[in-house]
């Protein structure tokens, strides 16, 4: 791309300057259908109904919110994670719209990812309990990233405090839907809140594994909704 644009600002020829912007859009073009046609939309209830979600330790149920057509993960004790059959992920961007509720240290609700197995894989999650939390560094706990099973929230806080977690900057209802982009990008993973062009984490990975399975995830007594969920890979 870089080469034909400077073949474009050197050419004193119009016509050969018109020729070579078009063929840039062309390429543009092409590169943002490539894109998009990554892109893989999920019917979570058709999903659910062709057995294409693999759940551990949590129940299923359907939604039918308008606009949120997705599902519900009920609450119990450990970790809860939905599995997205067949989906194997590396590097990419996975977005979706999560729903918890203002429930003080009972609700932790995202998206597992790279898994290996029902108890090791990284996951971001939302504590929508502390969005609105008066005390910073409670609301500095607000999203997170963890790596089970060796790299918990409490390691990490123990070890590396404040830099696996973080406030988020937009004022959230504890209670409605959140939509959540993270991209992913070799060791490094980002998180966007609402269509927000500003990170509100953004961290490096604490181990090796690099692919796997992709998921939604419940922490501990906690439960969540899940709708909408689009999955971009790119190499």
């Amino acid at each position: 791309m870089s080469y034909y644009y400077s073949l474009f600002k050197k050419s004193k020829n119009v016509a050969m300057k018109v020729f070579y912007i078009s063929l840039i859009g062309f390429l543009l073009m092409m590169g943002y259908k490539s894109y998009s046609q990554n892109a893989k939309v999920i019917d979570l209830h058709d999903a659910v109904k062709n057995n294409n979600i693999d759940v551990f330790n949590r129940k299923l149920t359907l939604l039918n919110e308008e606009s949120h057509a997705g599902i519900r993960l009920s609450k119990d004790y450990g970790e809860g994670v939905a599995w997205l059959k067949g989906i194997d992920f590396s590097n990419g961007i996975i977005e979706f719209d999560v729903r918890g509720e203002d429930v003080k240290q009972h609700s932790f609700v995202g998206v597992a990812f790279h898994g290996i197995n029902d108890s090791t894989y990284d996951a971001i999650y939302l504590r929508p309990f502390q969005f609105r939390a008066q005390d910073e560094a409670l609301k500095n706990h607000s999203i997170q990233y963890i790596s089970l099973p060796n790299f918990t929230w409490r390691v990490l806080r123990a070890q590396f405090p404040n830099k696996y977690e973080n406030a988020i900057k937009q004022d959230l209802d504890p209670n409605s839907w959140v939509r959540v982009r993270i991209e992913i990008k070799d060791a490094t993973v980002s998180v966007y809140i609402n269509g927000s062009k500003e990170a509100s984490l953004t961290v490096q990975k604490v181990t090796n594994i690099s692919t796997g399975l992709i998921g939604f995830y419940v922490a501990d007594t906690s439960g969540g909704d899940f709708a909408n969920i689009t999955i971009t890979k790119t190499n």
